[in-house]
C-alpha cells in the first residue's frame, strides 16, 4: 500500500432540514454578499430555493442570483457569473444544485481572482486564491460537494477539462436527501453510475490497499442496492440517504487512498463524447465506456478483475462479472453502446483525436491511439 496524504476541509451538514443552518454558518464565516448559482429552476419545485432564501434572510446575508447552468457546464456561463460576482463585490459563492452547478461555482470562485479561468484548466496559471464556496446539493453524482475538482466544457474549442485545487474545496456542503425525492429515475441512475465510475477509476490500480478496496466494494454494493430500491420507490428516505452519502464518499479522497491516483482513462474518453455531444449525460457516457474498458482489458489481463467480479457480482469469471455489470445498467434503462448515445460511426475519428491530447490515455493501462480505437469500436 503506497504512502498517501489525506486531508478534506469540507464540513458536511447531512439530513432533513439542514438548509436552515446555512445562513448562520455563512454568517459565522463573515459572509455578507454572495452569488447564488443555480440551474434551470428545479430548486424552486423541490423546496430548496425557498429554504435557502429564508436561511439567508434570517442571517442578513445579501445575495444576487445567477441562473441557467446546464449539464456539462460551459465556460461562457462561468465567465458571465465571474463578471456578475465582481460587479456585485461578492465575498462568497453559493451553489444550489448538482455537480454542474457546483463545478461552475468553483470555477467562478477561482476565476474571480484570475485574468482567465480557462488558463487554470489548461495548467497555464495556478490558482492562488478563491472565494469561499458553499453548496446545497440536489443531485448526488459527482462528489463535487466534497472535493477540490471542477470540470468545465469550452464549447468553442470542444474541450472538456478538469482542474484541481485545494482552494476550491467547498467550505460547507449541505446534503438533504429529501431534496432528491422528485428526481426522474434516469437522473438517479446517472448519478449512481457516475459514483460507481469514480470508485472504479481507483479500484483496479493496486491490490495491496486492501482497506480502501474493501471500502470501495461496500460503496459499490450499497449504491447498486439503493438504486434498485429507488427505481420502484423514489421516496424511500433510507435508500436515498445512503445513495447520497455513498456518492459523496466515492470522490472525497477516501476511495482513492493508497491507490496510486487511479486510472481516469474512462473519464477522459467520456469527456470527449459529451464535449462533442453536450446532450449526453456524464453518467450515461460512463455506462457505455466503463464496461467496454473492462471487457477490453479483461481479455489481456483477466487476473486484475477477478476480485471485483467475485465480490461485486459473485462471479469467479470476470467476463461473466462484466456481463452482470451490463445487465444491471440495462435494468436501470441506461445506454450500453455508443450507438445508444447517438454517436455515429463517422464521428469516431473526431472523438479519437479529441481524446488523444497526449501520447497515451490512462495510468493503469496507458492506451495508445490504435488501442483506444479498438476500445471505441468495442463500445460502438
Amino acid at each position: 500500500m503506497e504512502s498517501f496524504t489525506f486531508h478534506n476541509p469540507t464540513k458536511i451538514l447531512f439530513g432533513k432540514g439542514q438548509i436552515a443552518n446555512l445562513g448562520k454558518q455563512m454568517q459565522l464565516d463573515g459572509v455578507h454578499r454572495c452569488i447564488l448559482v443555480a440551474g434551470g429552476g428545479s430548486i424552486r419545485k423541490n423546496g430548496a430555493y425557498d429554504a435557502v432564501i429564508d436561511s439567508l434572510q434570517k442571517a442578513s446575508i445579501q445575495h444576487s442570483e445567477a441562473w441557467g447552468v446546464v449539464a456539462n457546464p460551459r465556460l461562457d456561463k462561468v465567465y458571465e457569473i465571474i463578471n456578475l460576482a465582481r460587479e456585485y463585490k461578492a465575498d462568497a459563492i453559493l451553489a444550489v444544485g448538482g455537480g454542474s452547478v457546483i463545478d461552475t461555482s468553483k470555477s467562478v470562485a477561482a476565476g474571480f481572482y484570475l485574468n482567465d479561468i480557462w488558463d487554470a484548466f489548461l495548467q497555464r496559471e495556478k490558482i492562488s486564491k478563491a472565494l469561499p464556496i458553499y453548496t446545497v446539493l440536489t443531485i448526488s453524482a459527482t462528489g463535487s460537494e466534497m472535493n477540490g475538482t471542477a470540470v468545465i466544457t469550452n464549447t468553442k474549442t470542444k474541450q472538456k477539462f478538469g482542474m484541481f485545487s485545494e482552494l476550491i474545496y467547498p467550505k460547507l456542503s449541505i446534503i438533504d436527501p429529501t431534496l432528491q425525492e422528485t428526481l426522474p429515475f434516469r437522473q438517479t441512475a446517472n448519478g449512481a453510475m457516475d459514483a460507481i465510475a469514480h470508485i472504479l477509476e481507483f479500484y483496479f490500480a493496486d491490490d495491496k490497499a486492501l482497506s480502501t478496496i474493501a471500502i470501495n466494494e461496500a460503496l459499490i454494493l450499497t449504491i447498486m442496492q439503493m438504486t434498485d430500491i429507488l427505481k420502484s420507490n423514489p421516496k424511500d428516505y433510507v435508500a436515498r440517504a445512503n445513495l447520497a452519502w455513498c456518492a459523496t464518499l466515492a470522490l472525497n479522497g477516501i476511495s482513492g487512498a493508497g491507490l496510486k491516483g487511479g486510472d481516469w482513462g474512462c473519464h477522459a474518453i467520456e469527456h470527449a463524447l459529451s464535449a462533442l455531444h453536450p446532450e449526453i449525460a456524464h453518467g450515461e457516457g460512463l455506462a457505455v465506456i466503463f464496461p467496454a474498458w473492462i471487457e477490453y482489458h479483461c481479455e489481456k489481463d483477466p487476473s486484475r478483475f477477478v476480485r471485483w467480479s467475485k465480490k461485486i457480482f459473485g462471479e469467479d469469471n470476470p467476463t461473466l462479472g462484466m456481463r452482470r455489470f451490463r445487465d444491471r445498467l440495462q435494468n436501470w434503462e441506461m445506454p450500453t453502446s455508443l450507438r445508444d448515445l447517438g454517436i455515429k460511426h463517422d464521428e469516431l475519428e473526431e472523438i479519437l483525436n479529441m481524446i488523444m491530447i497526449s501520447d497515451t490515455v490512462g495510468a493503469i493501462y496507458k492506451l495508445k491511439k490504435e488501442e483506444l480505437r479498438s476500445l471505441l469500436m468495442l463500445a460502438f
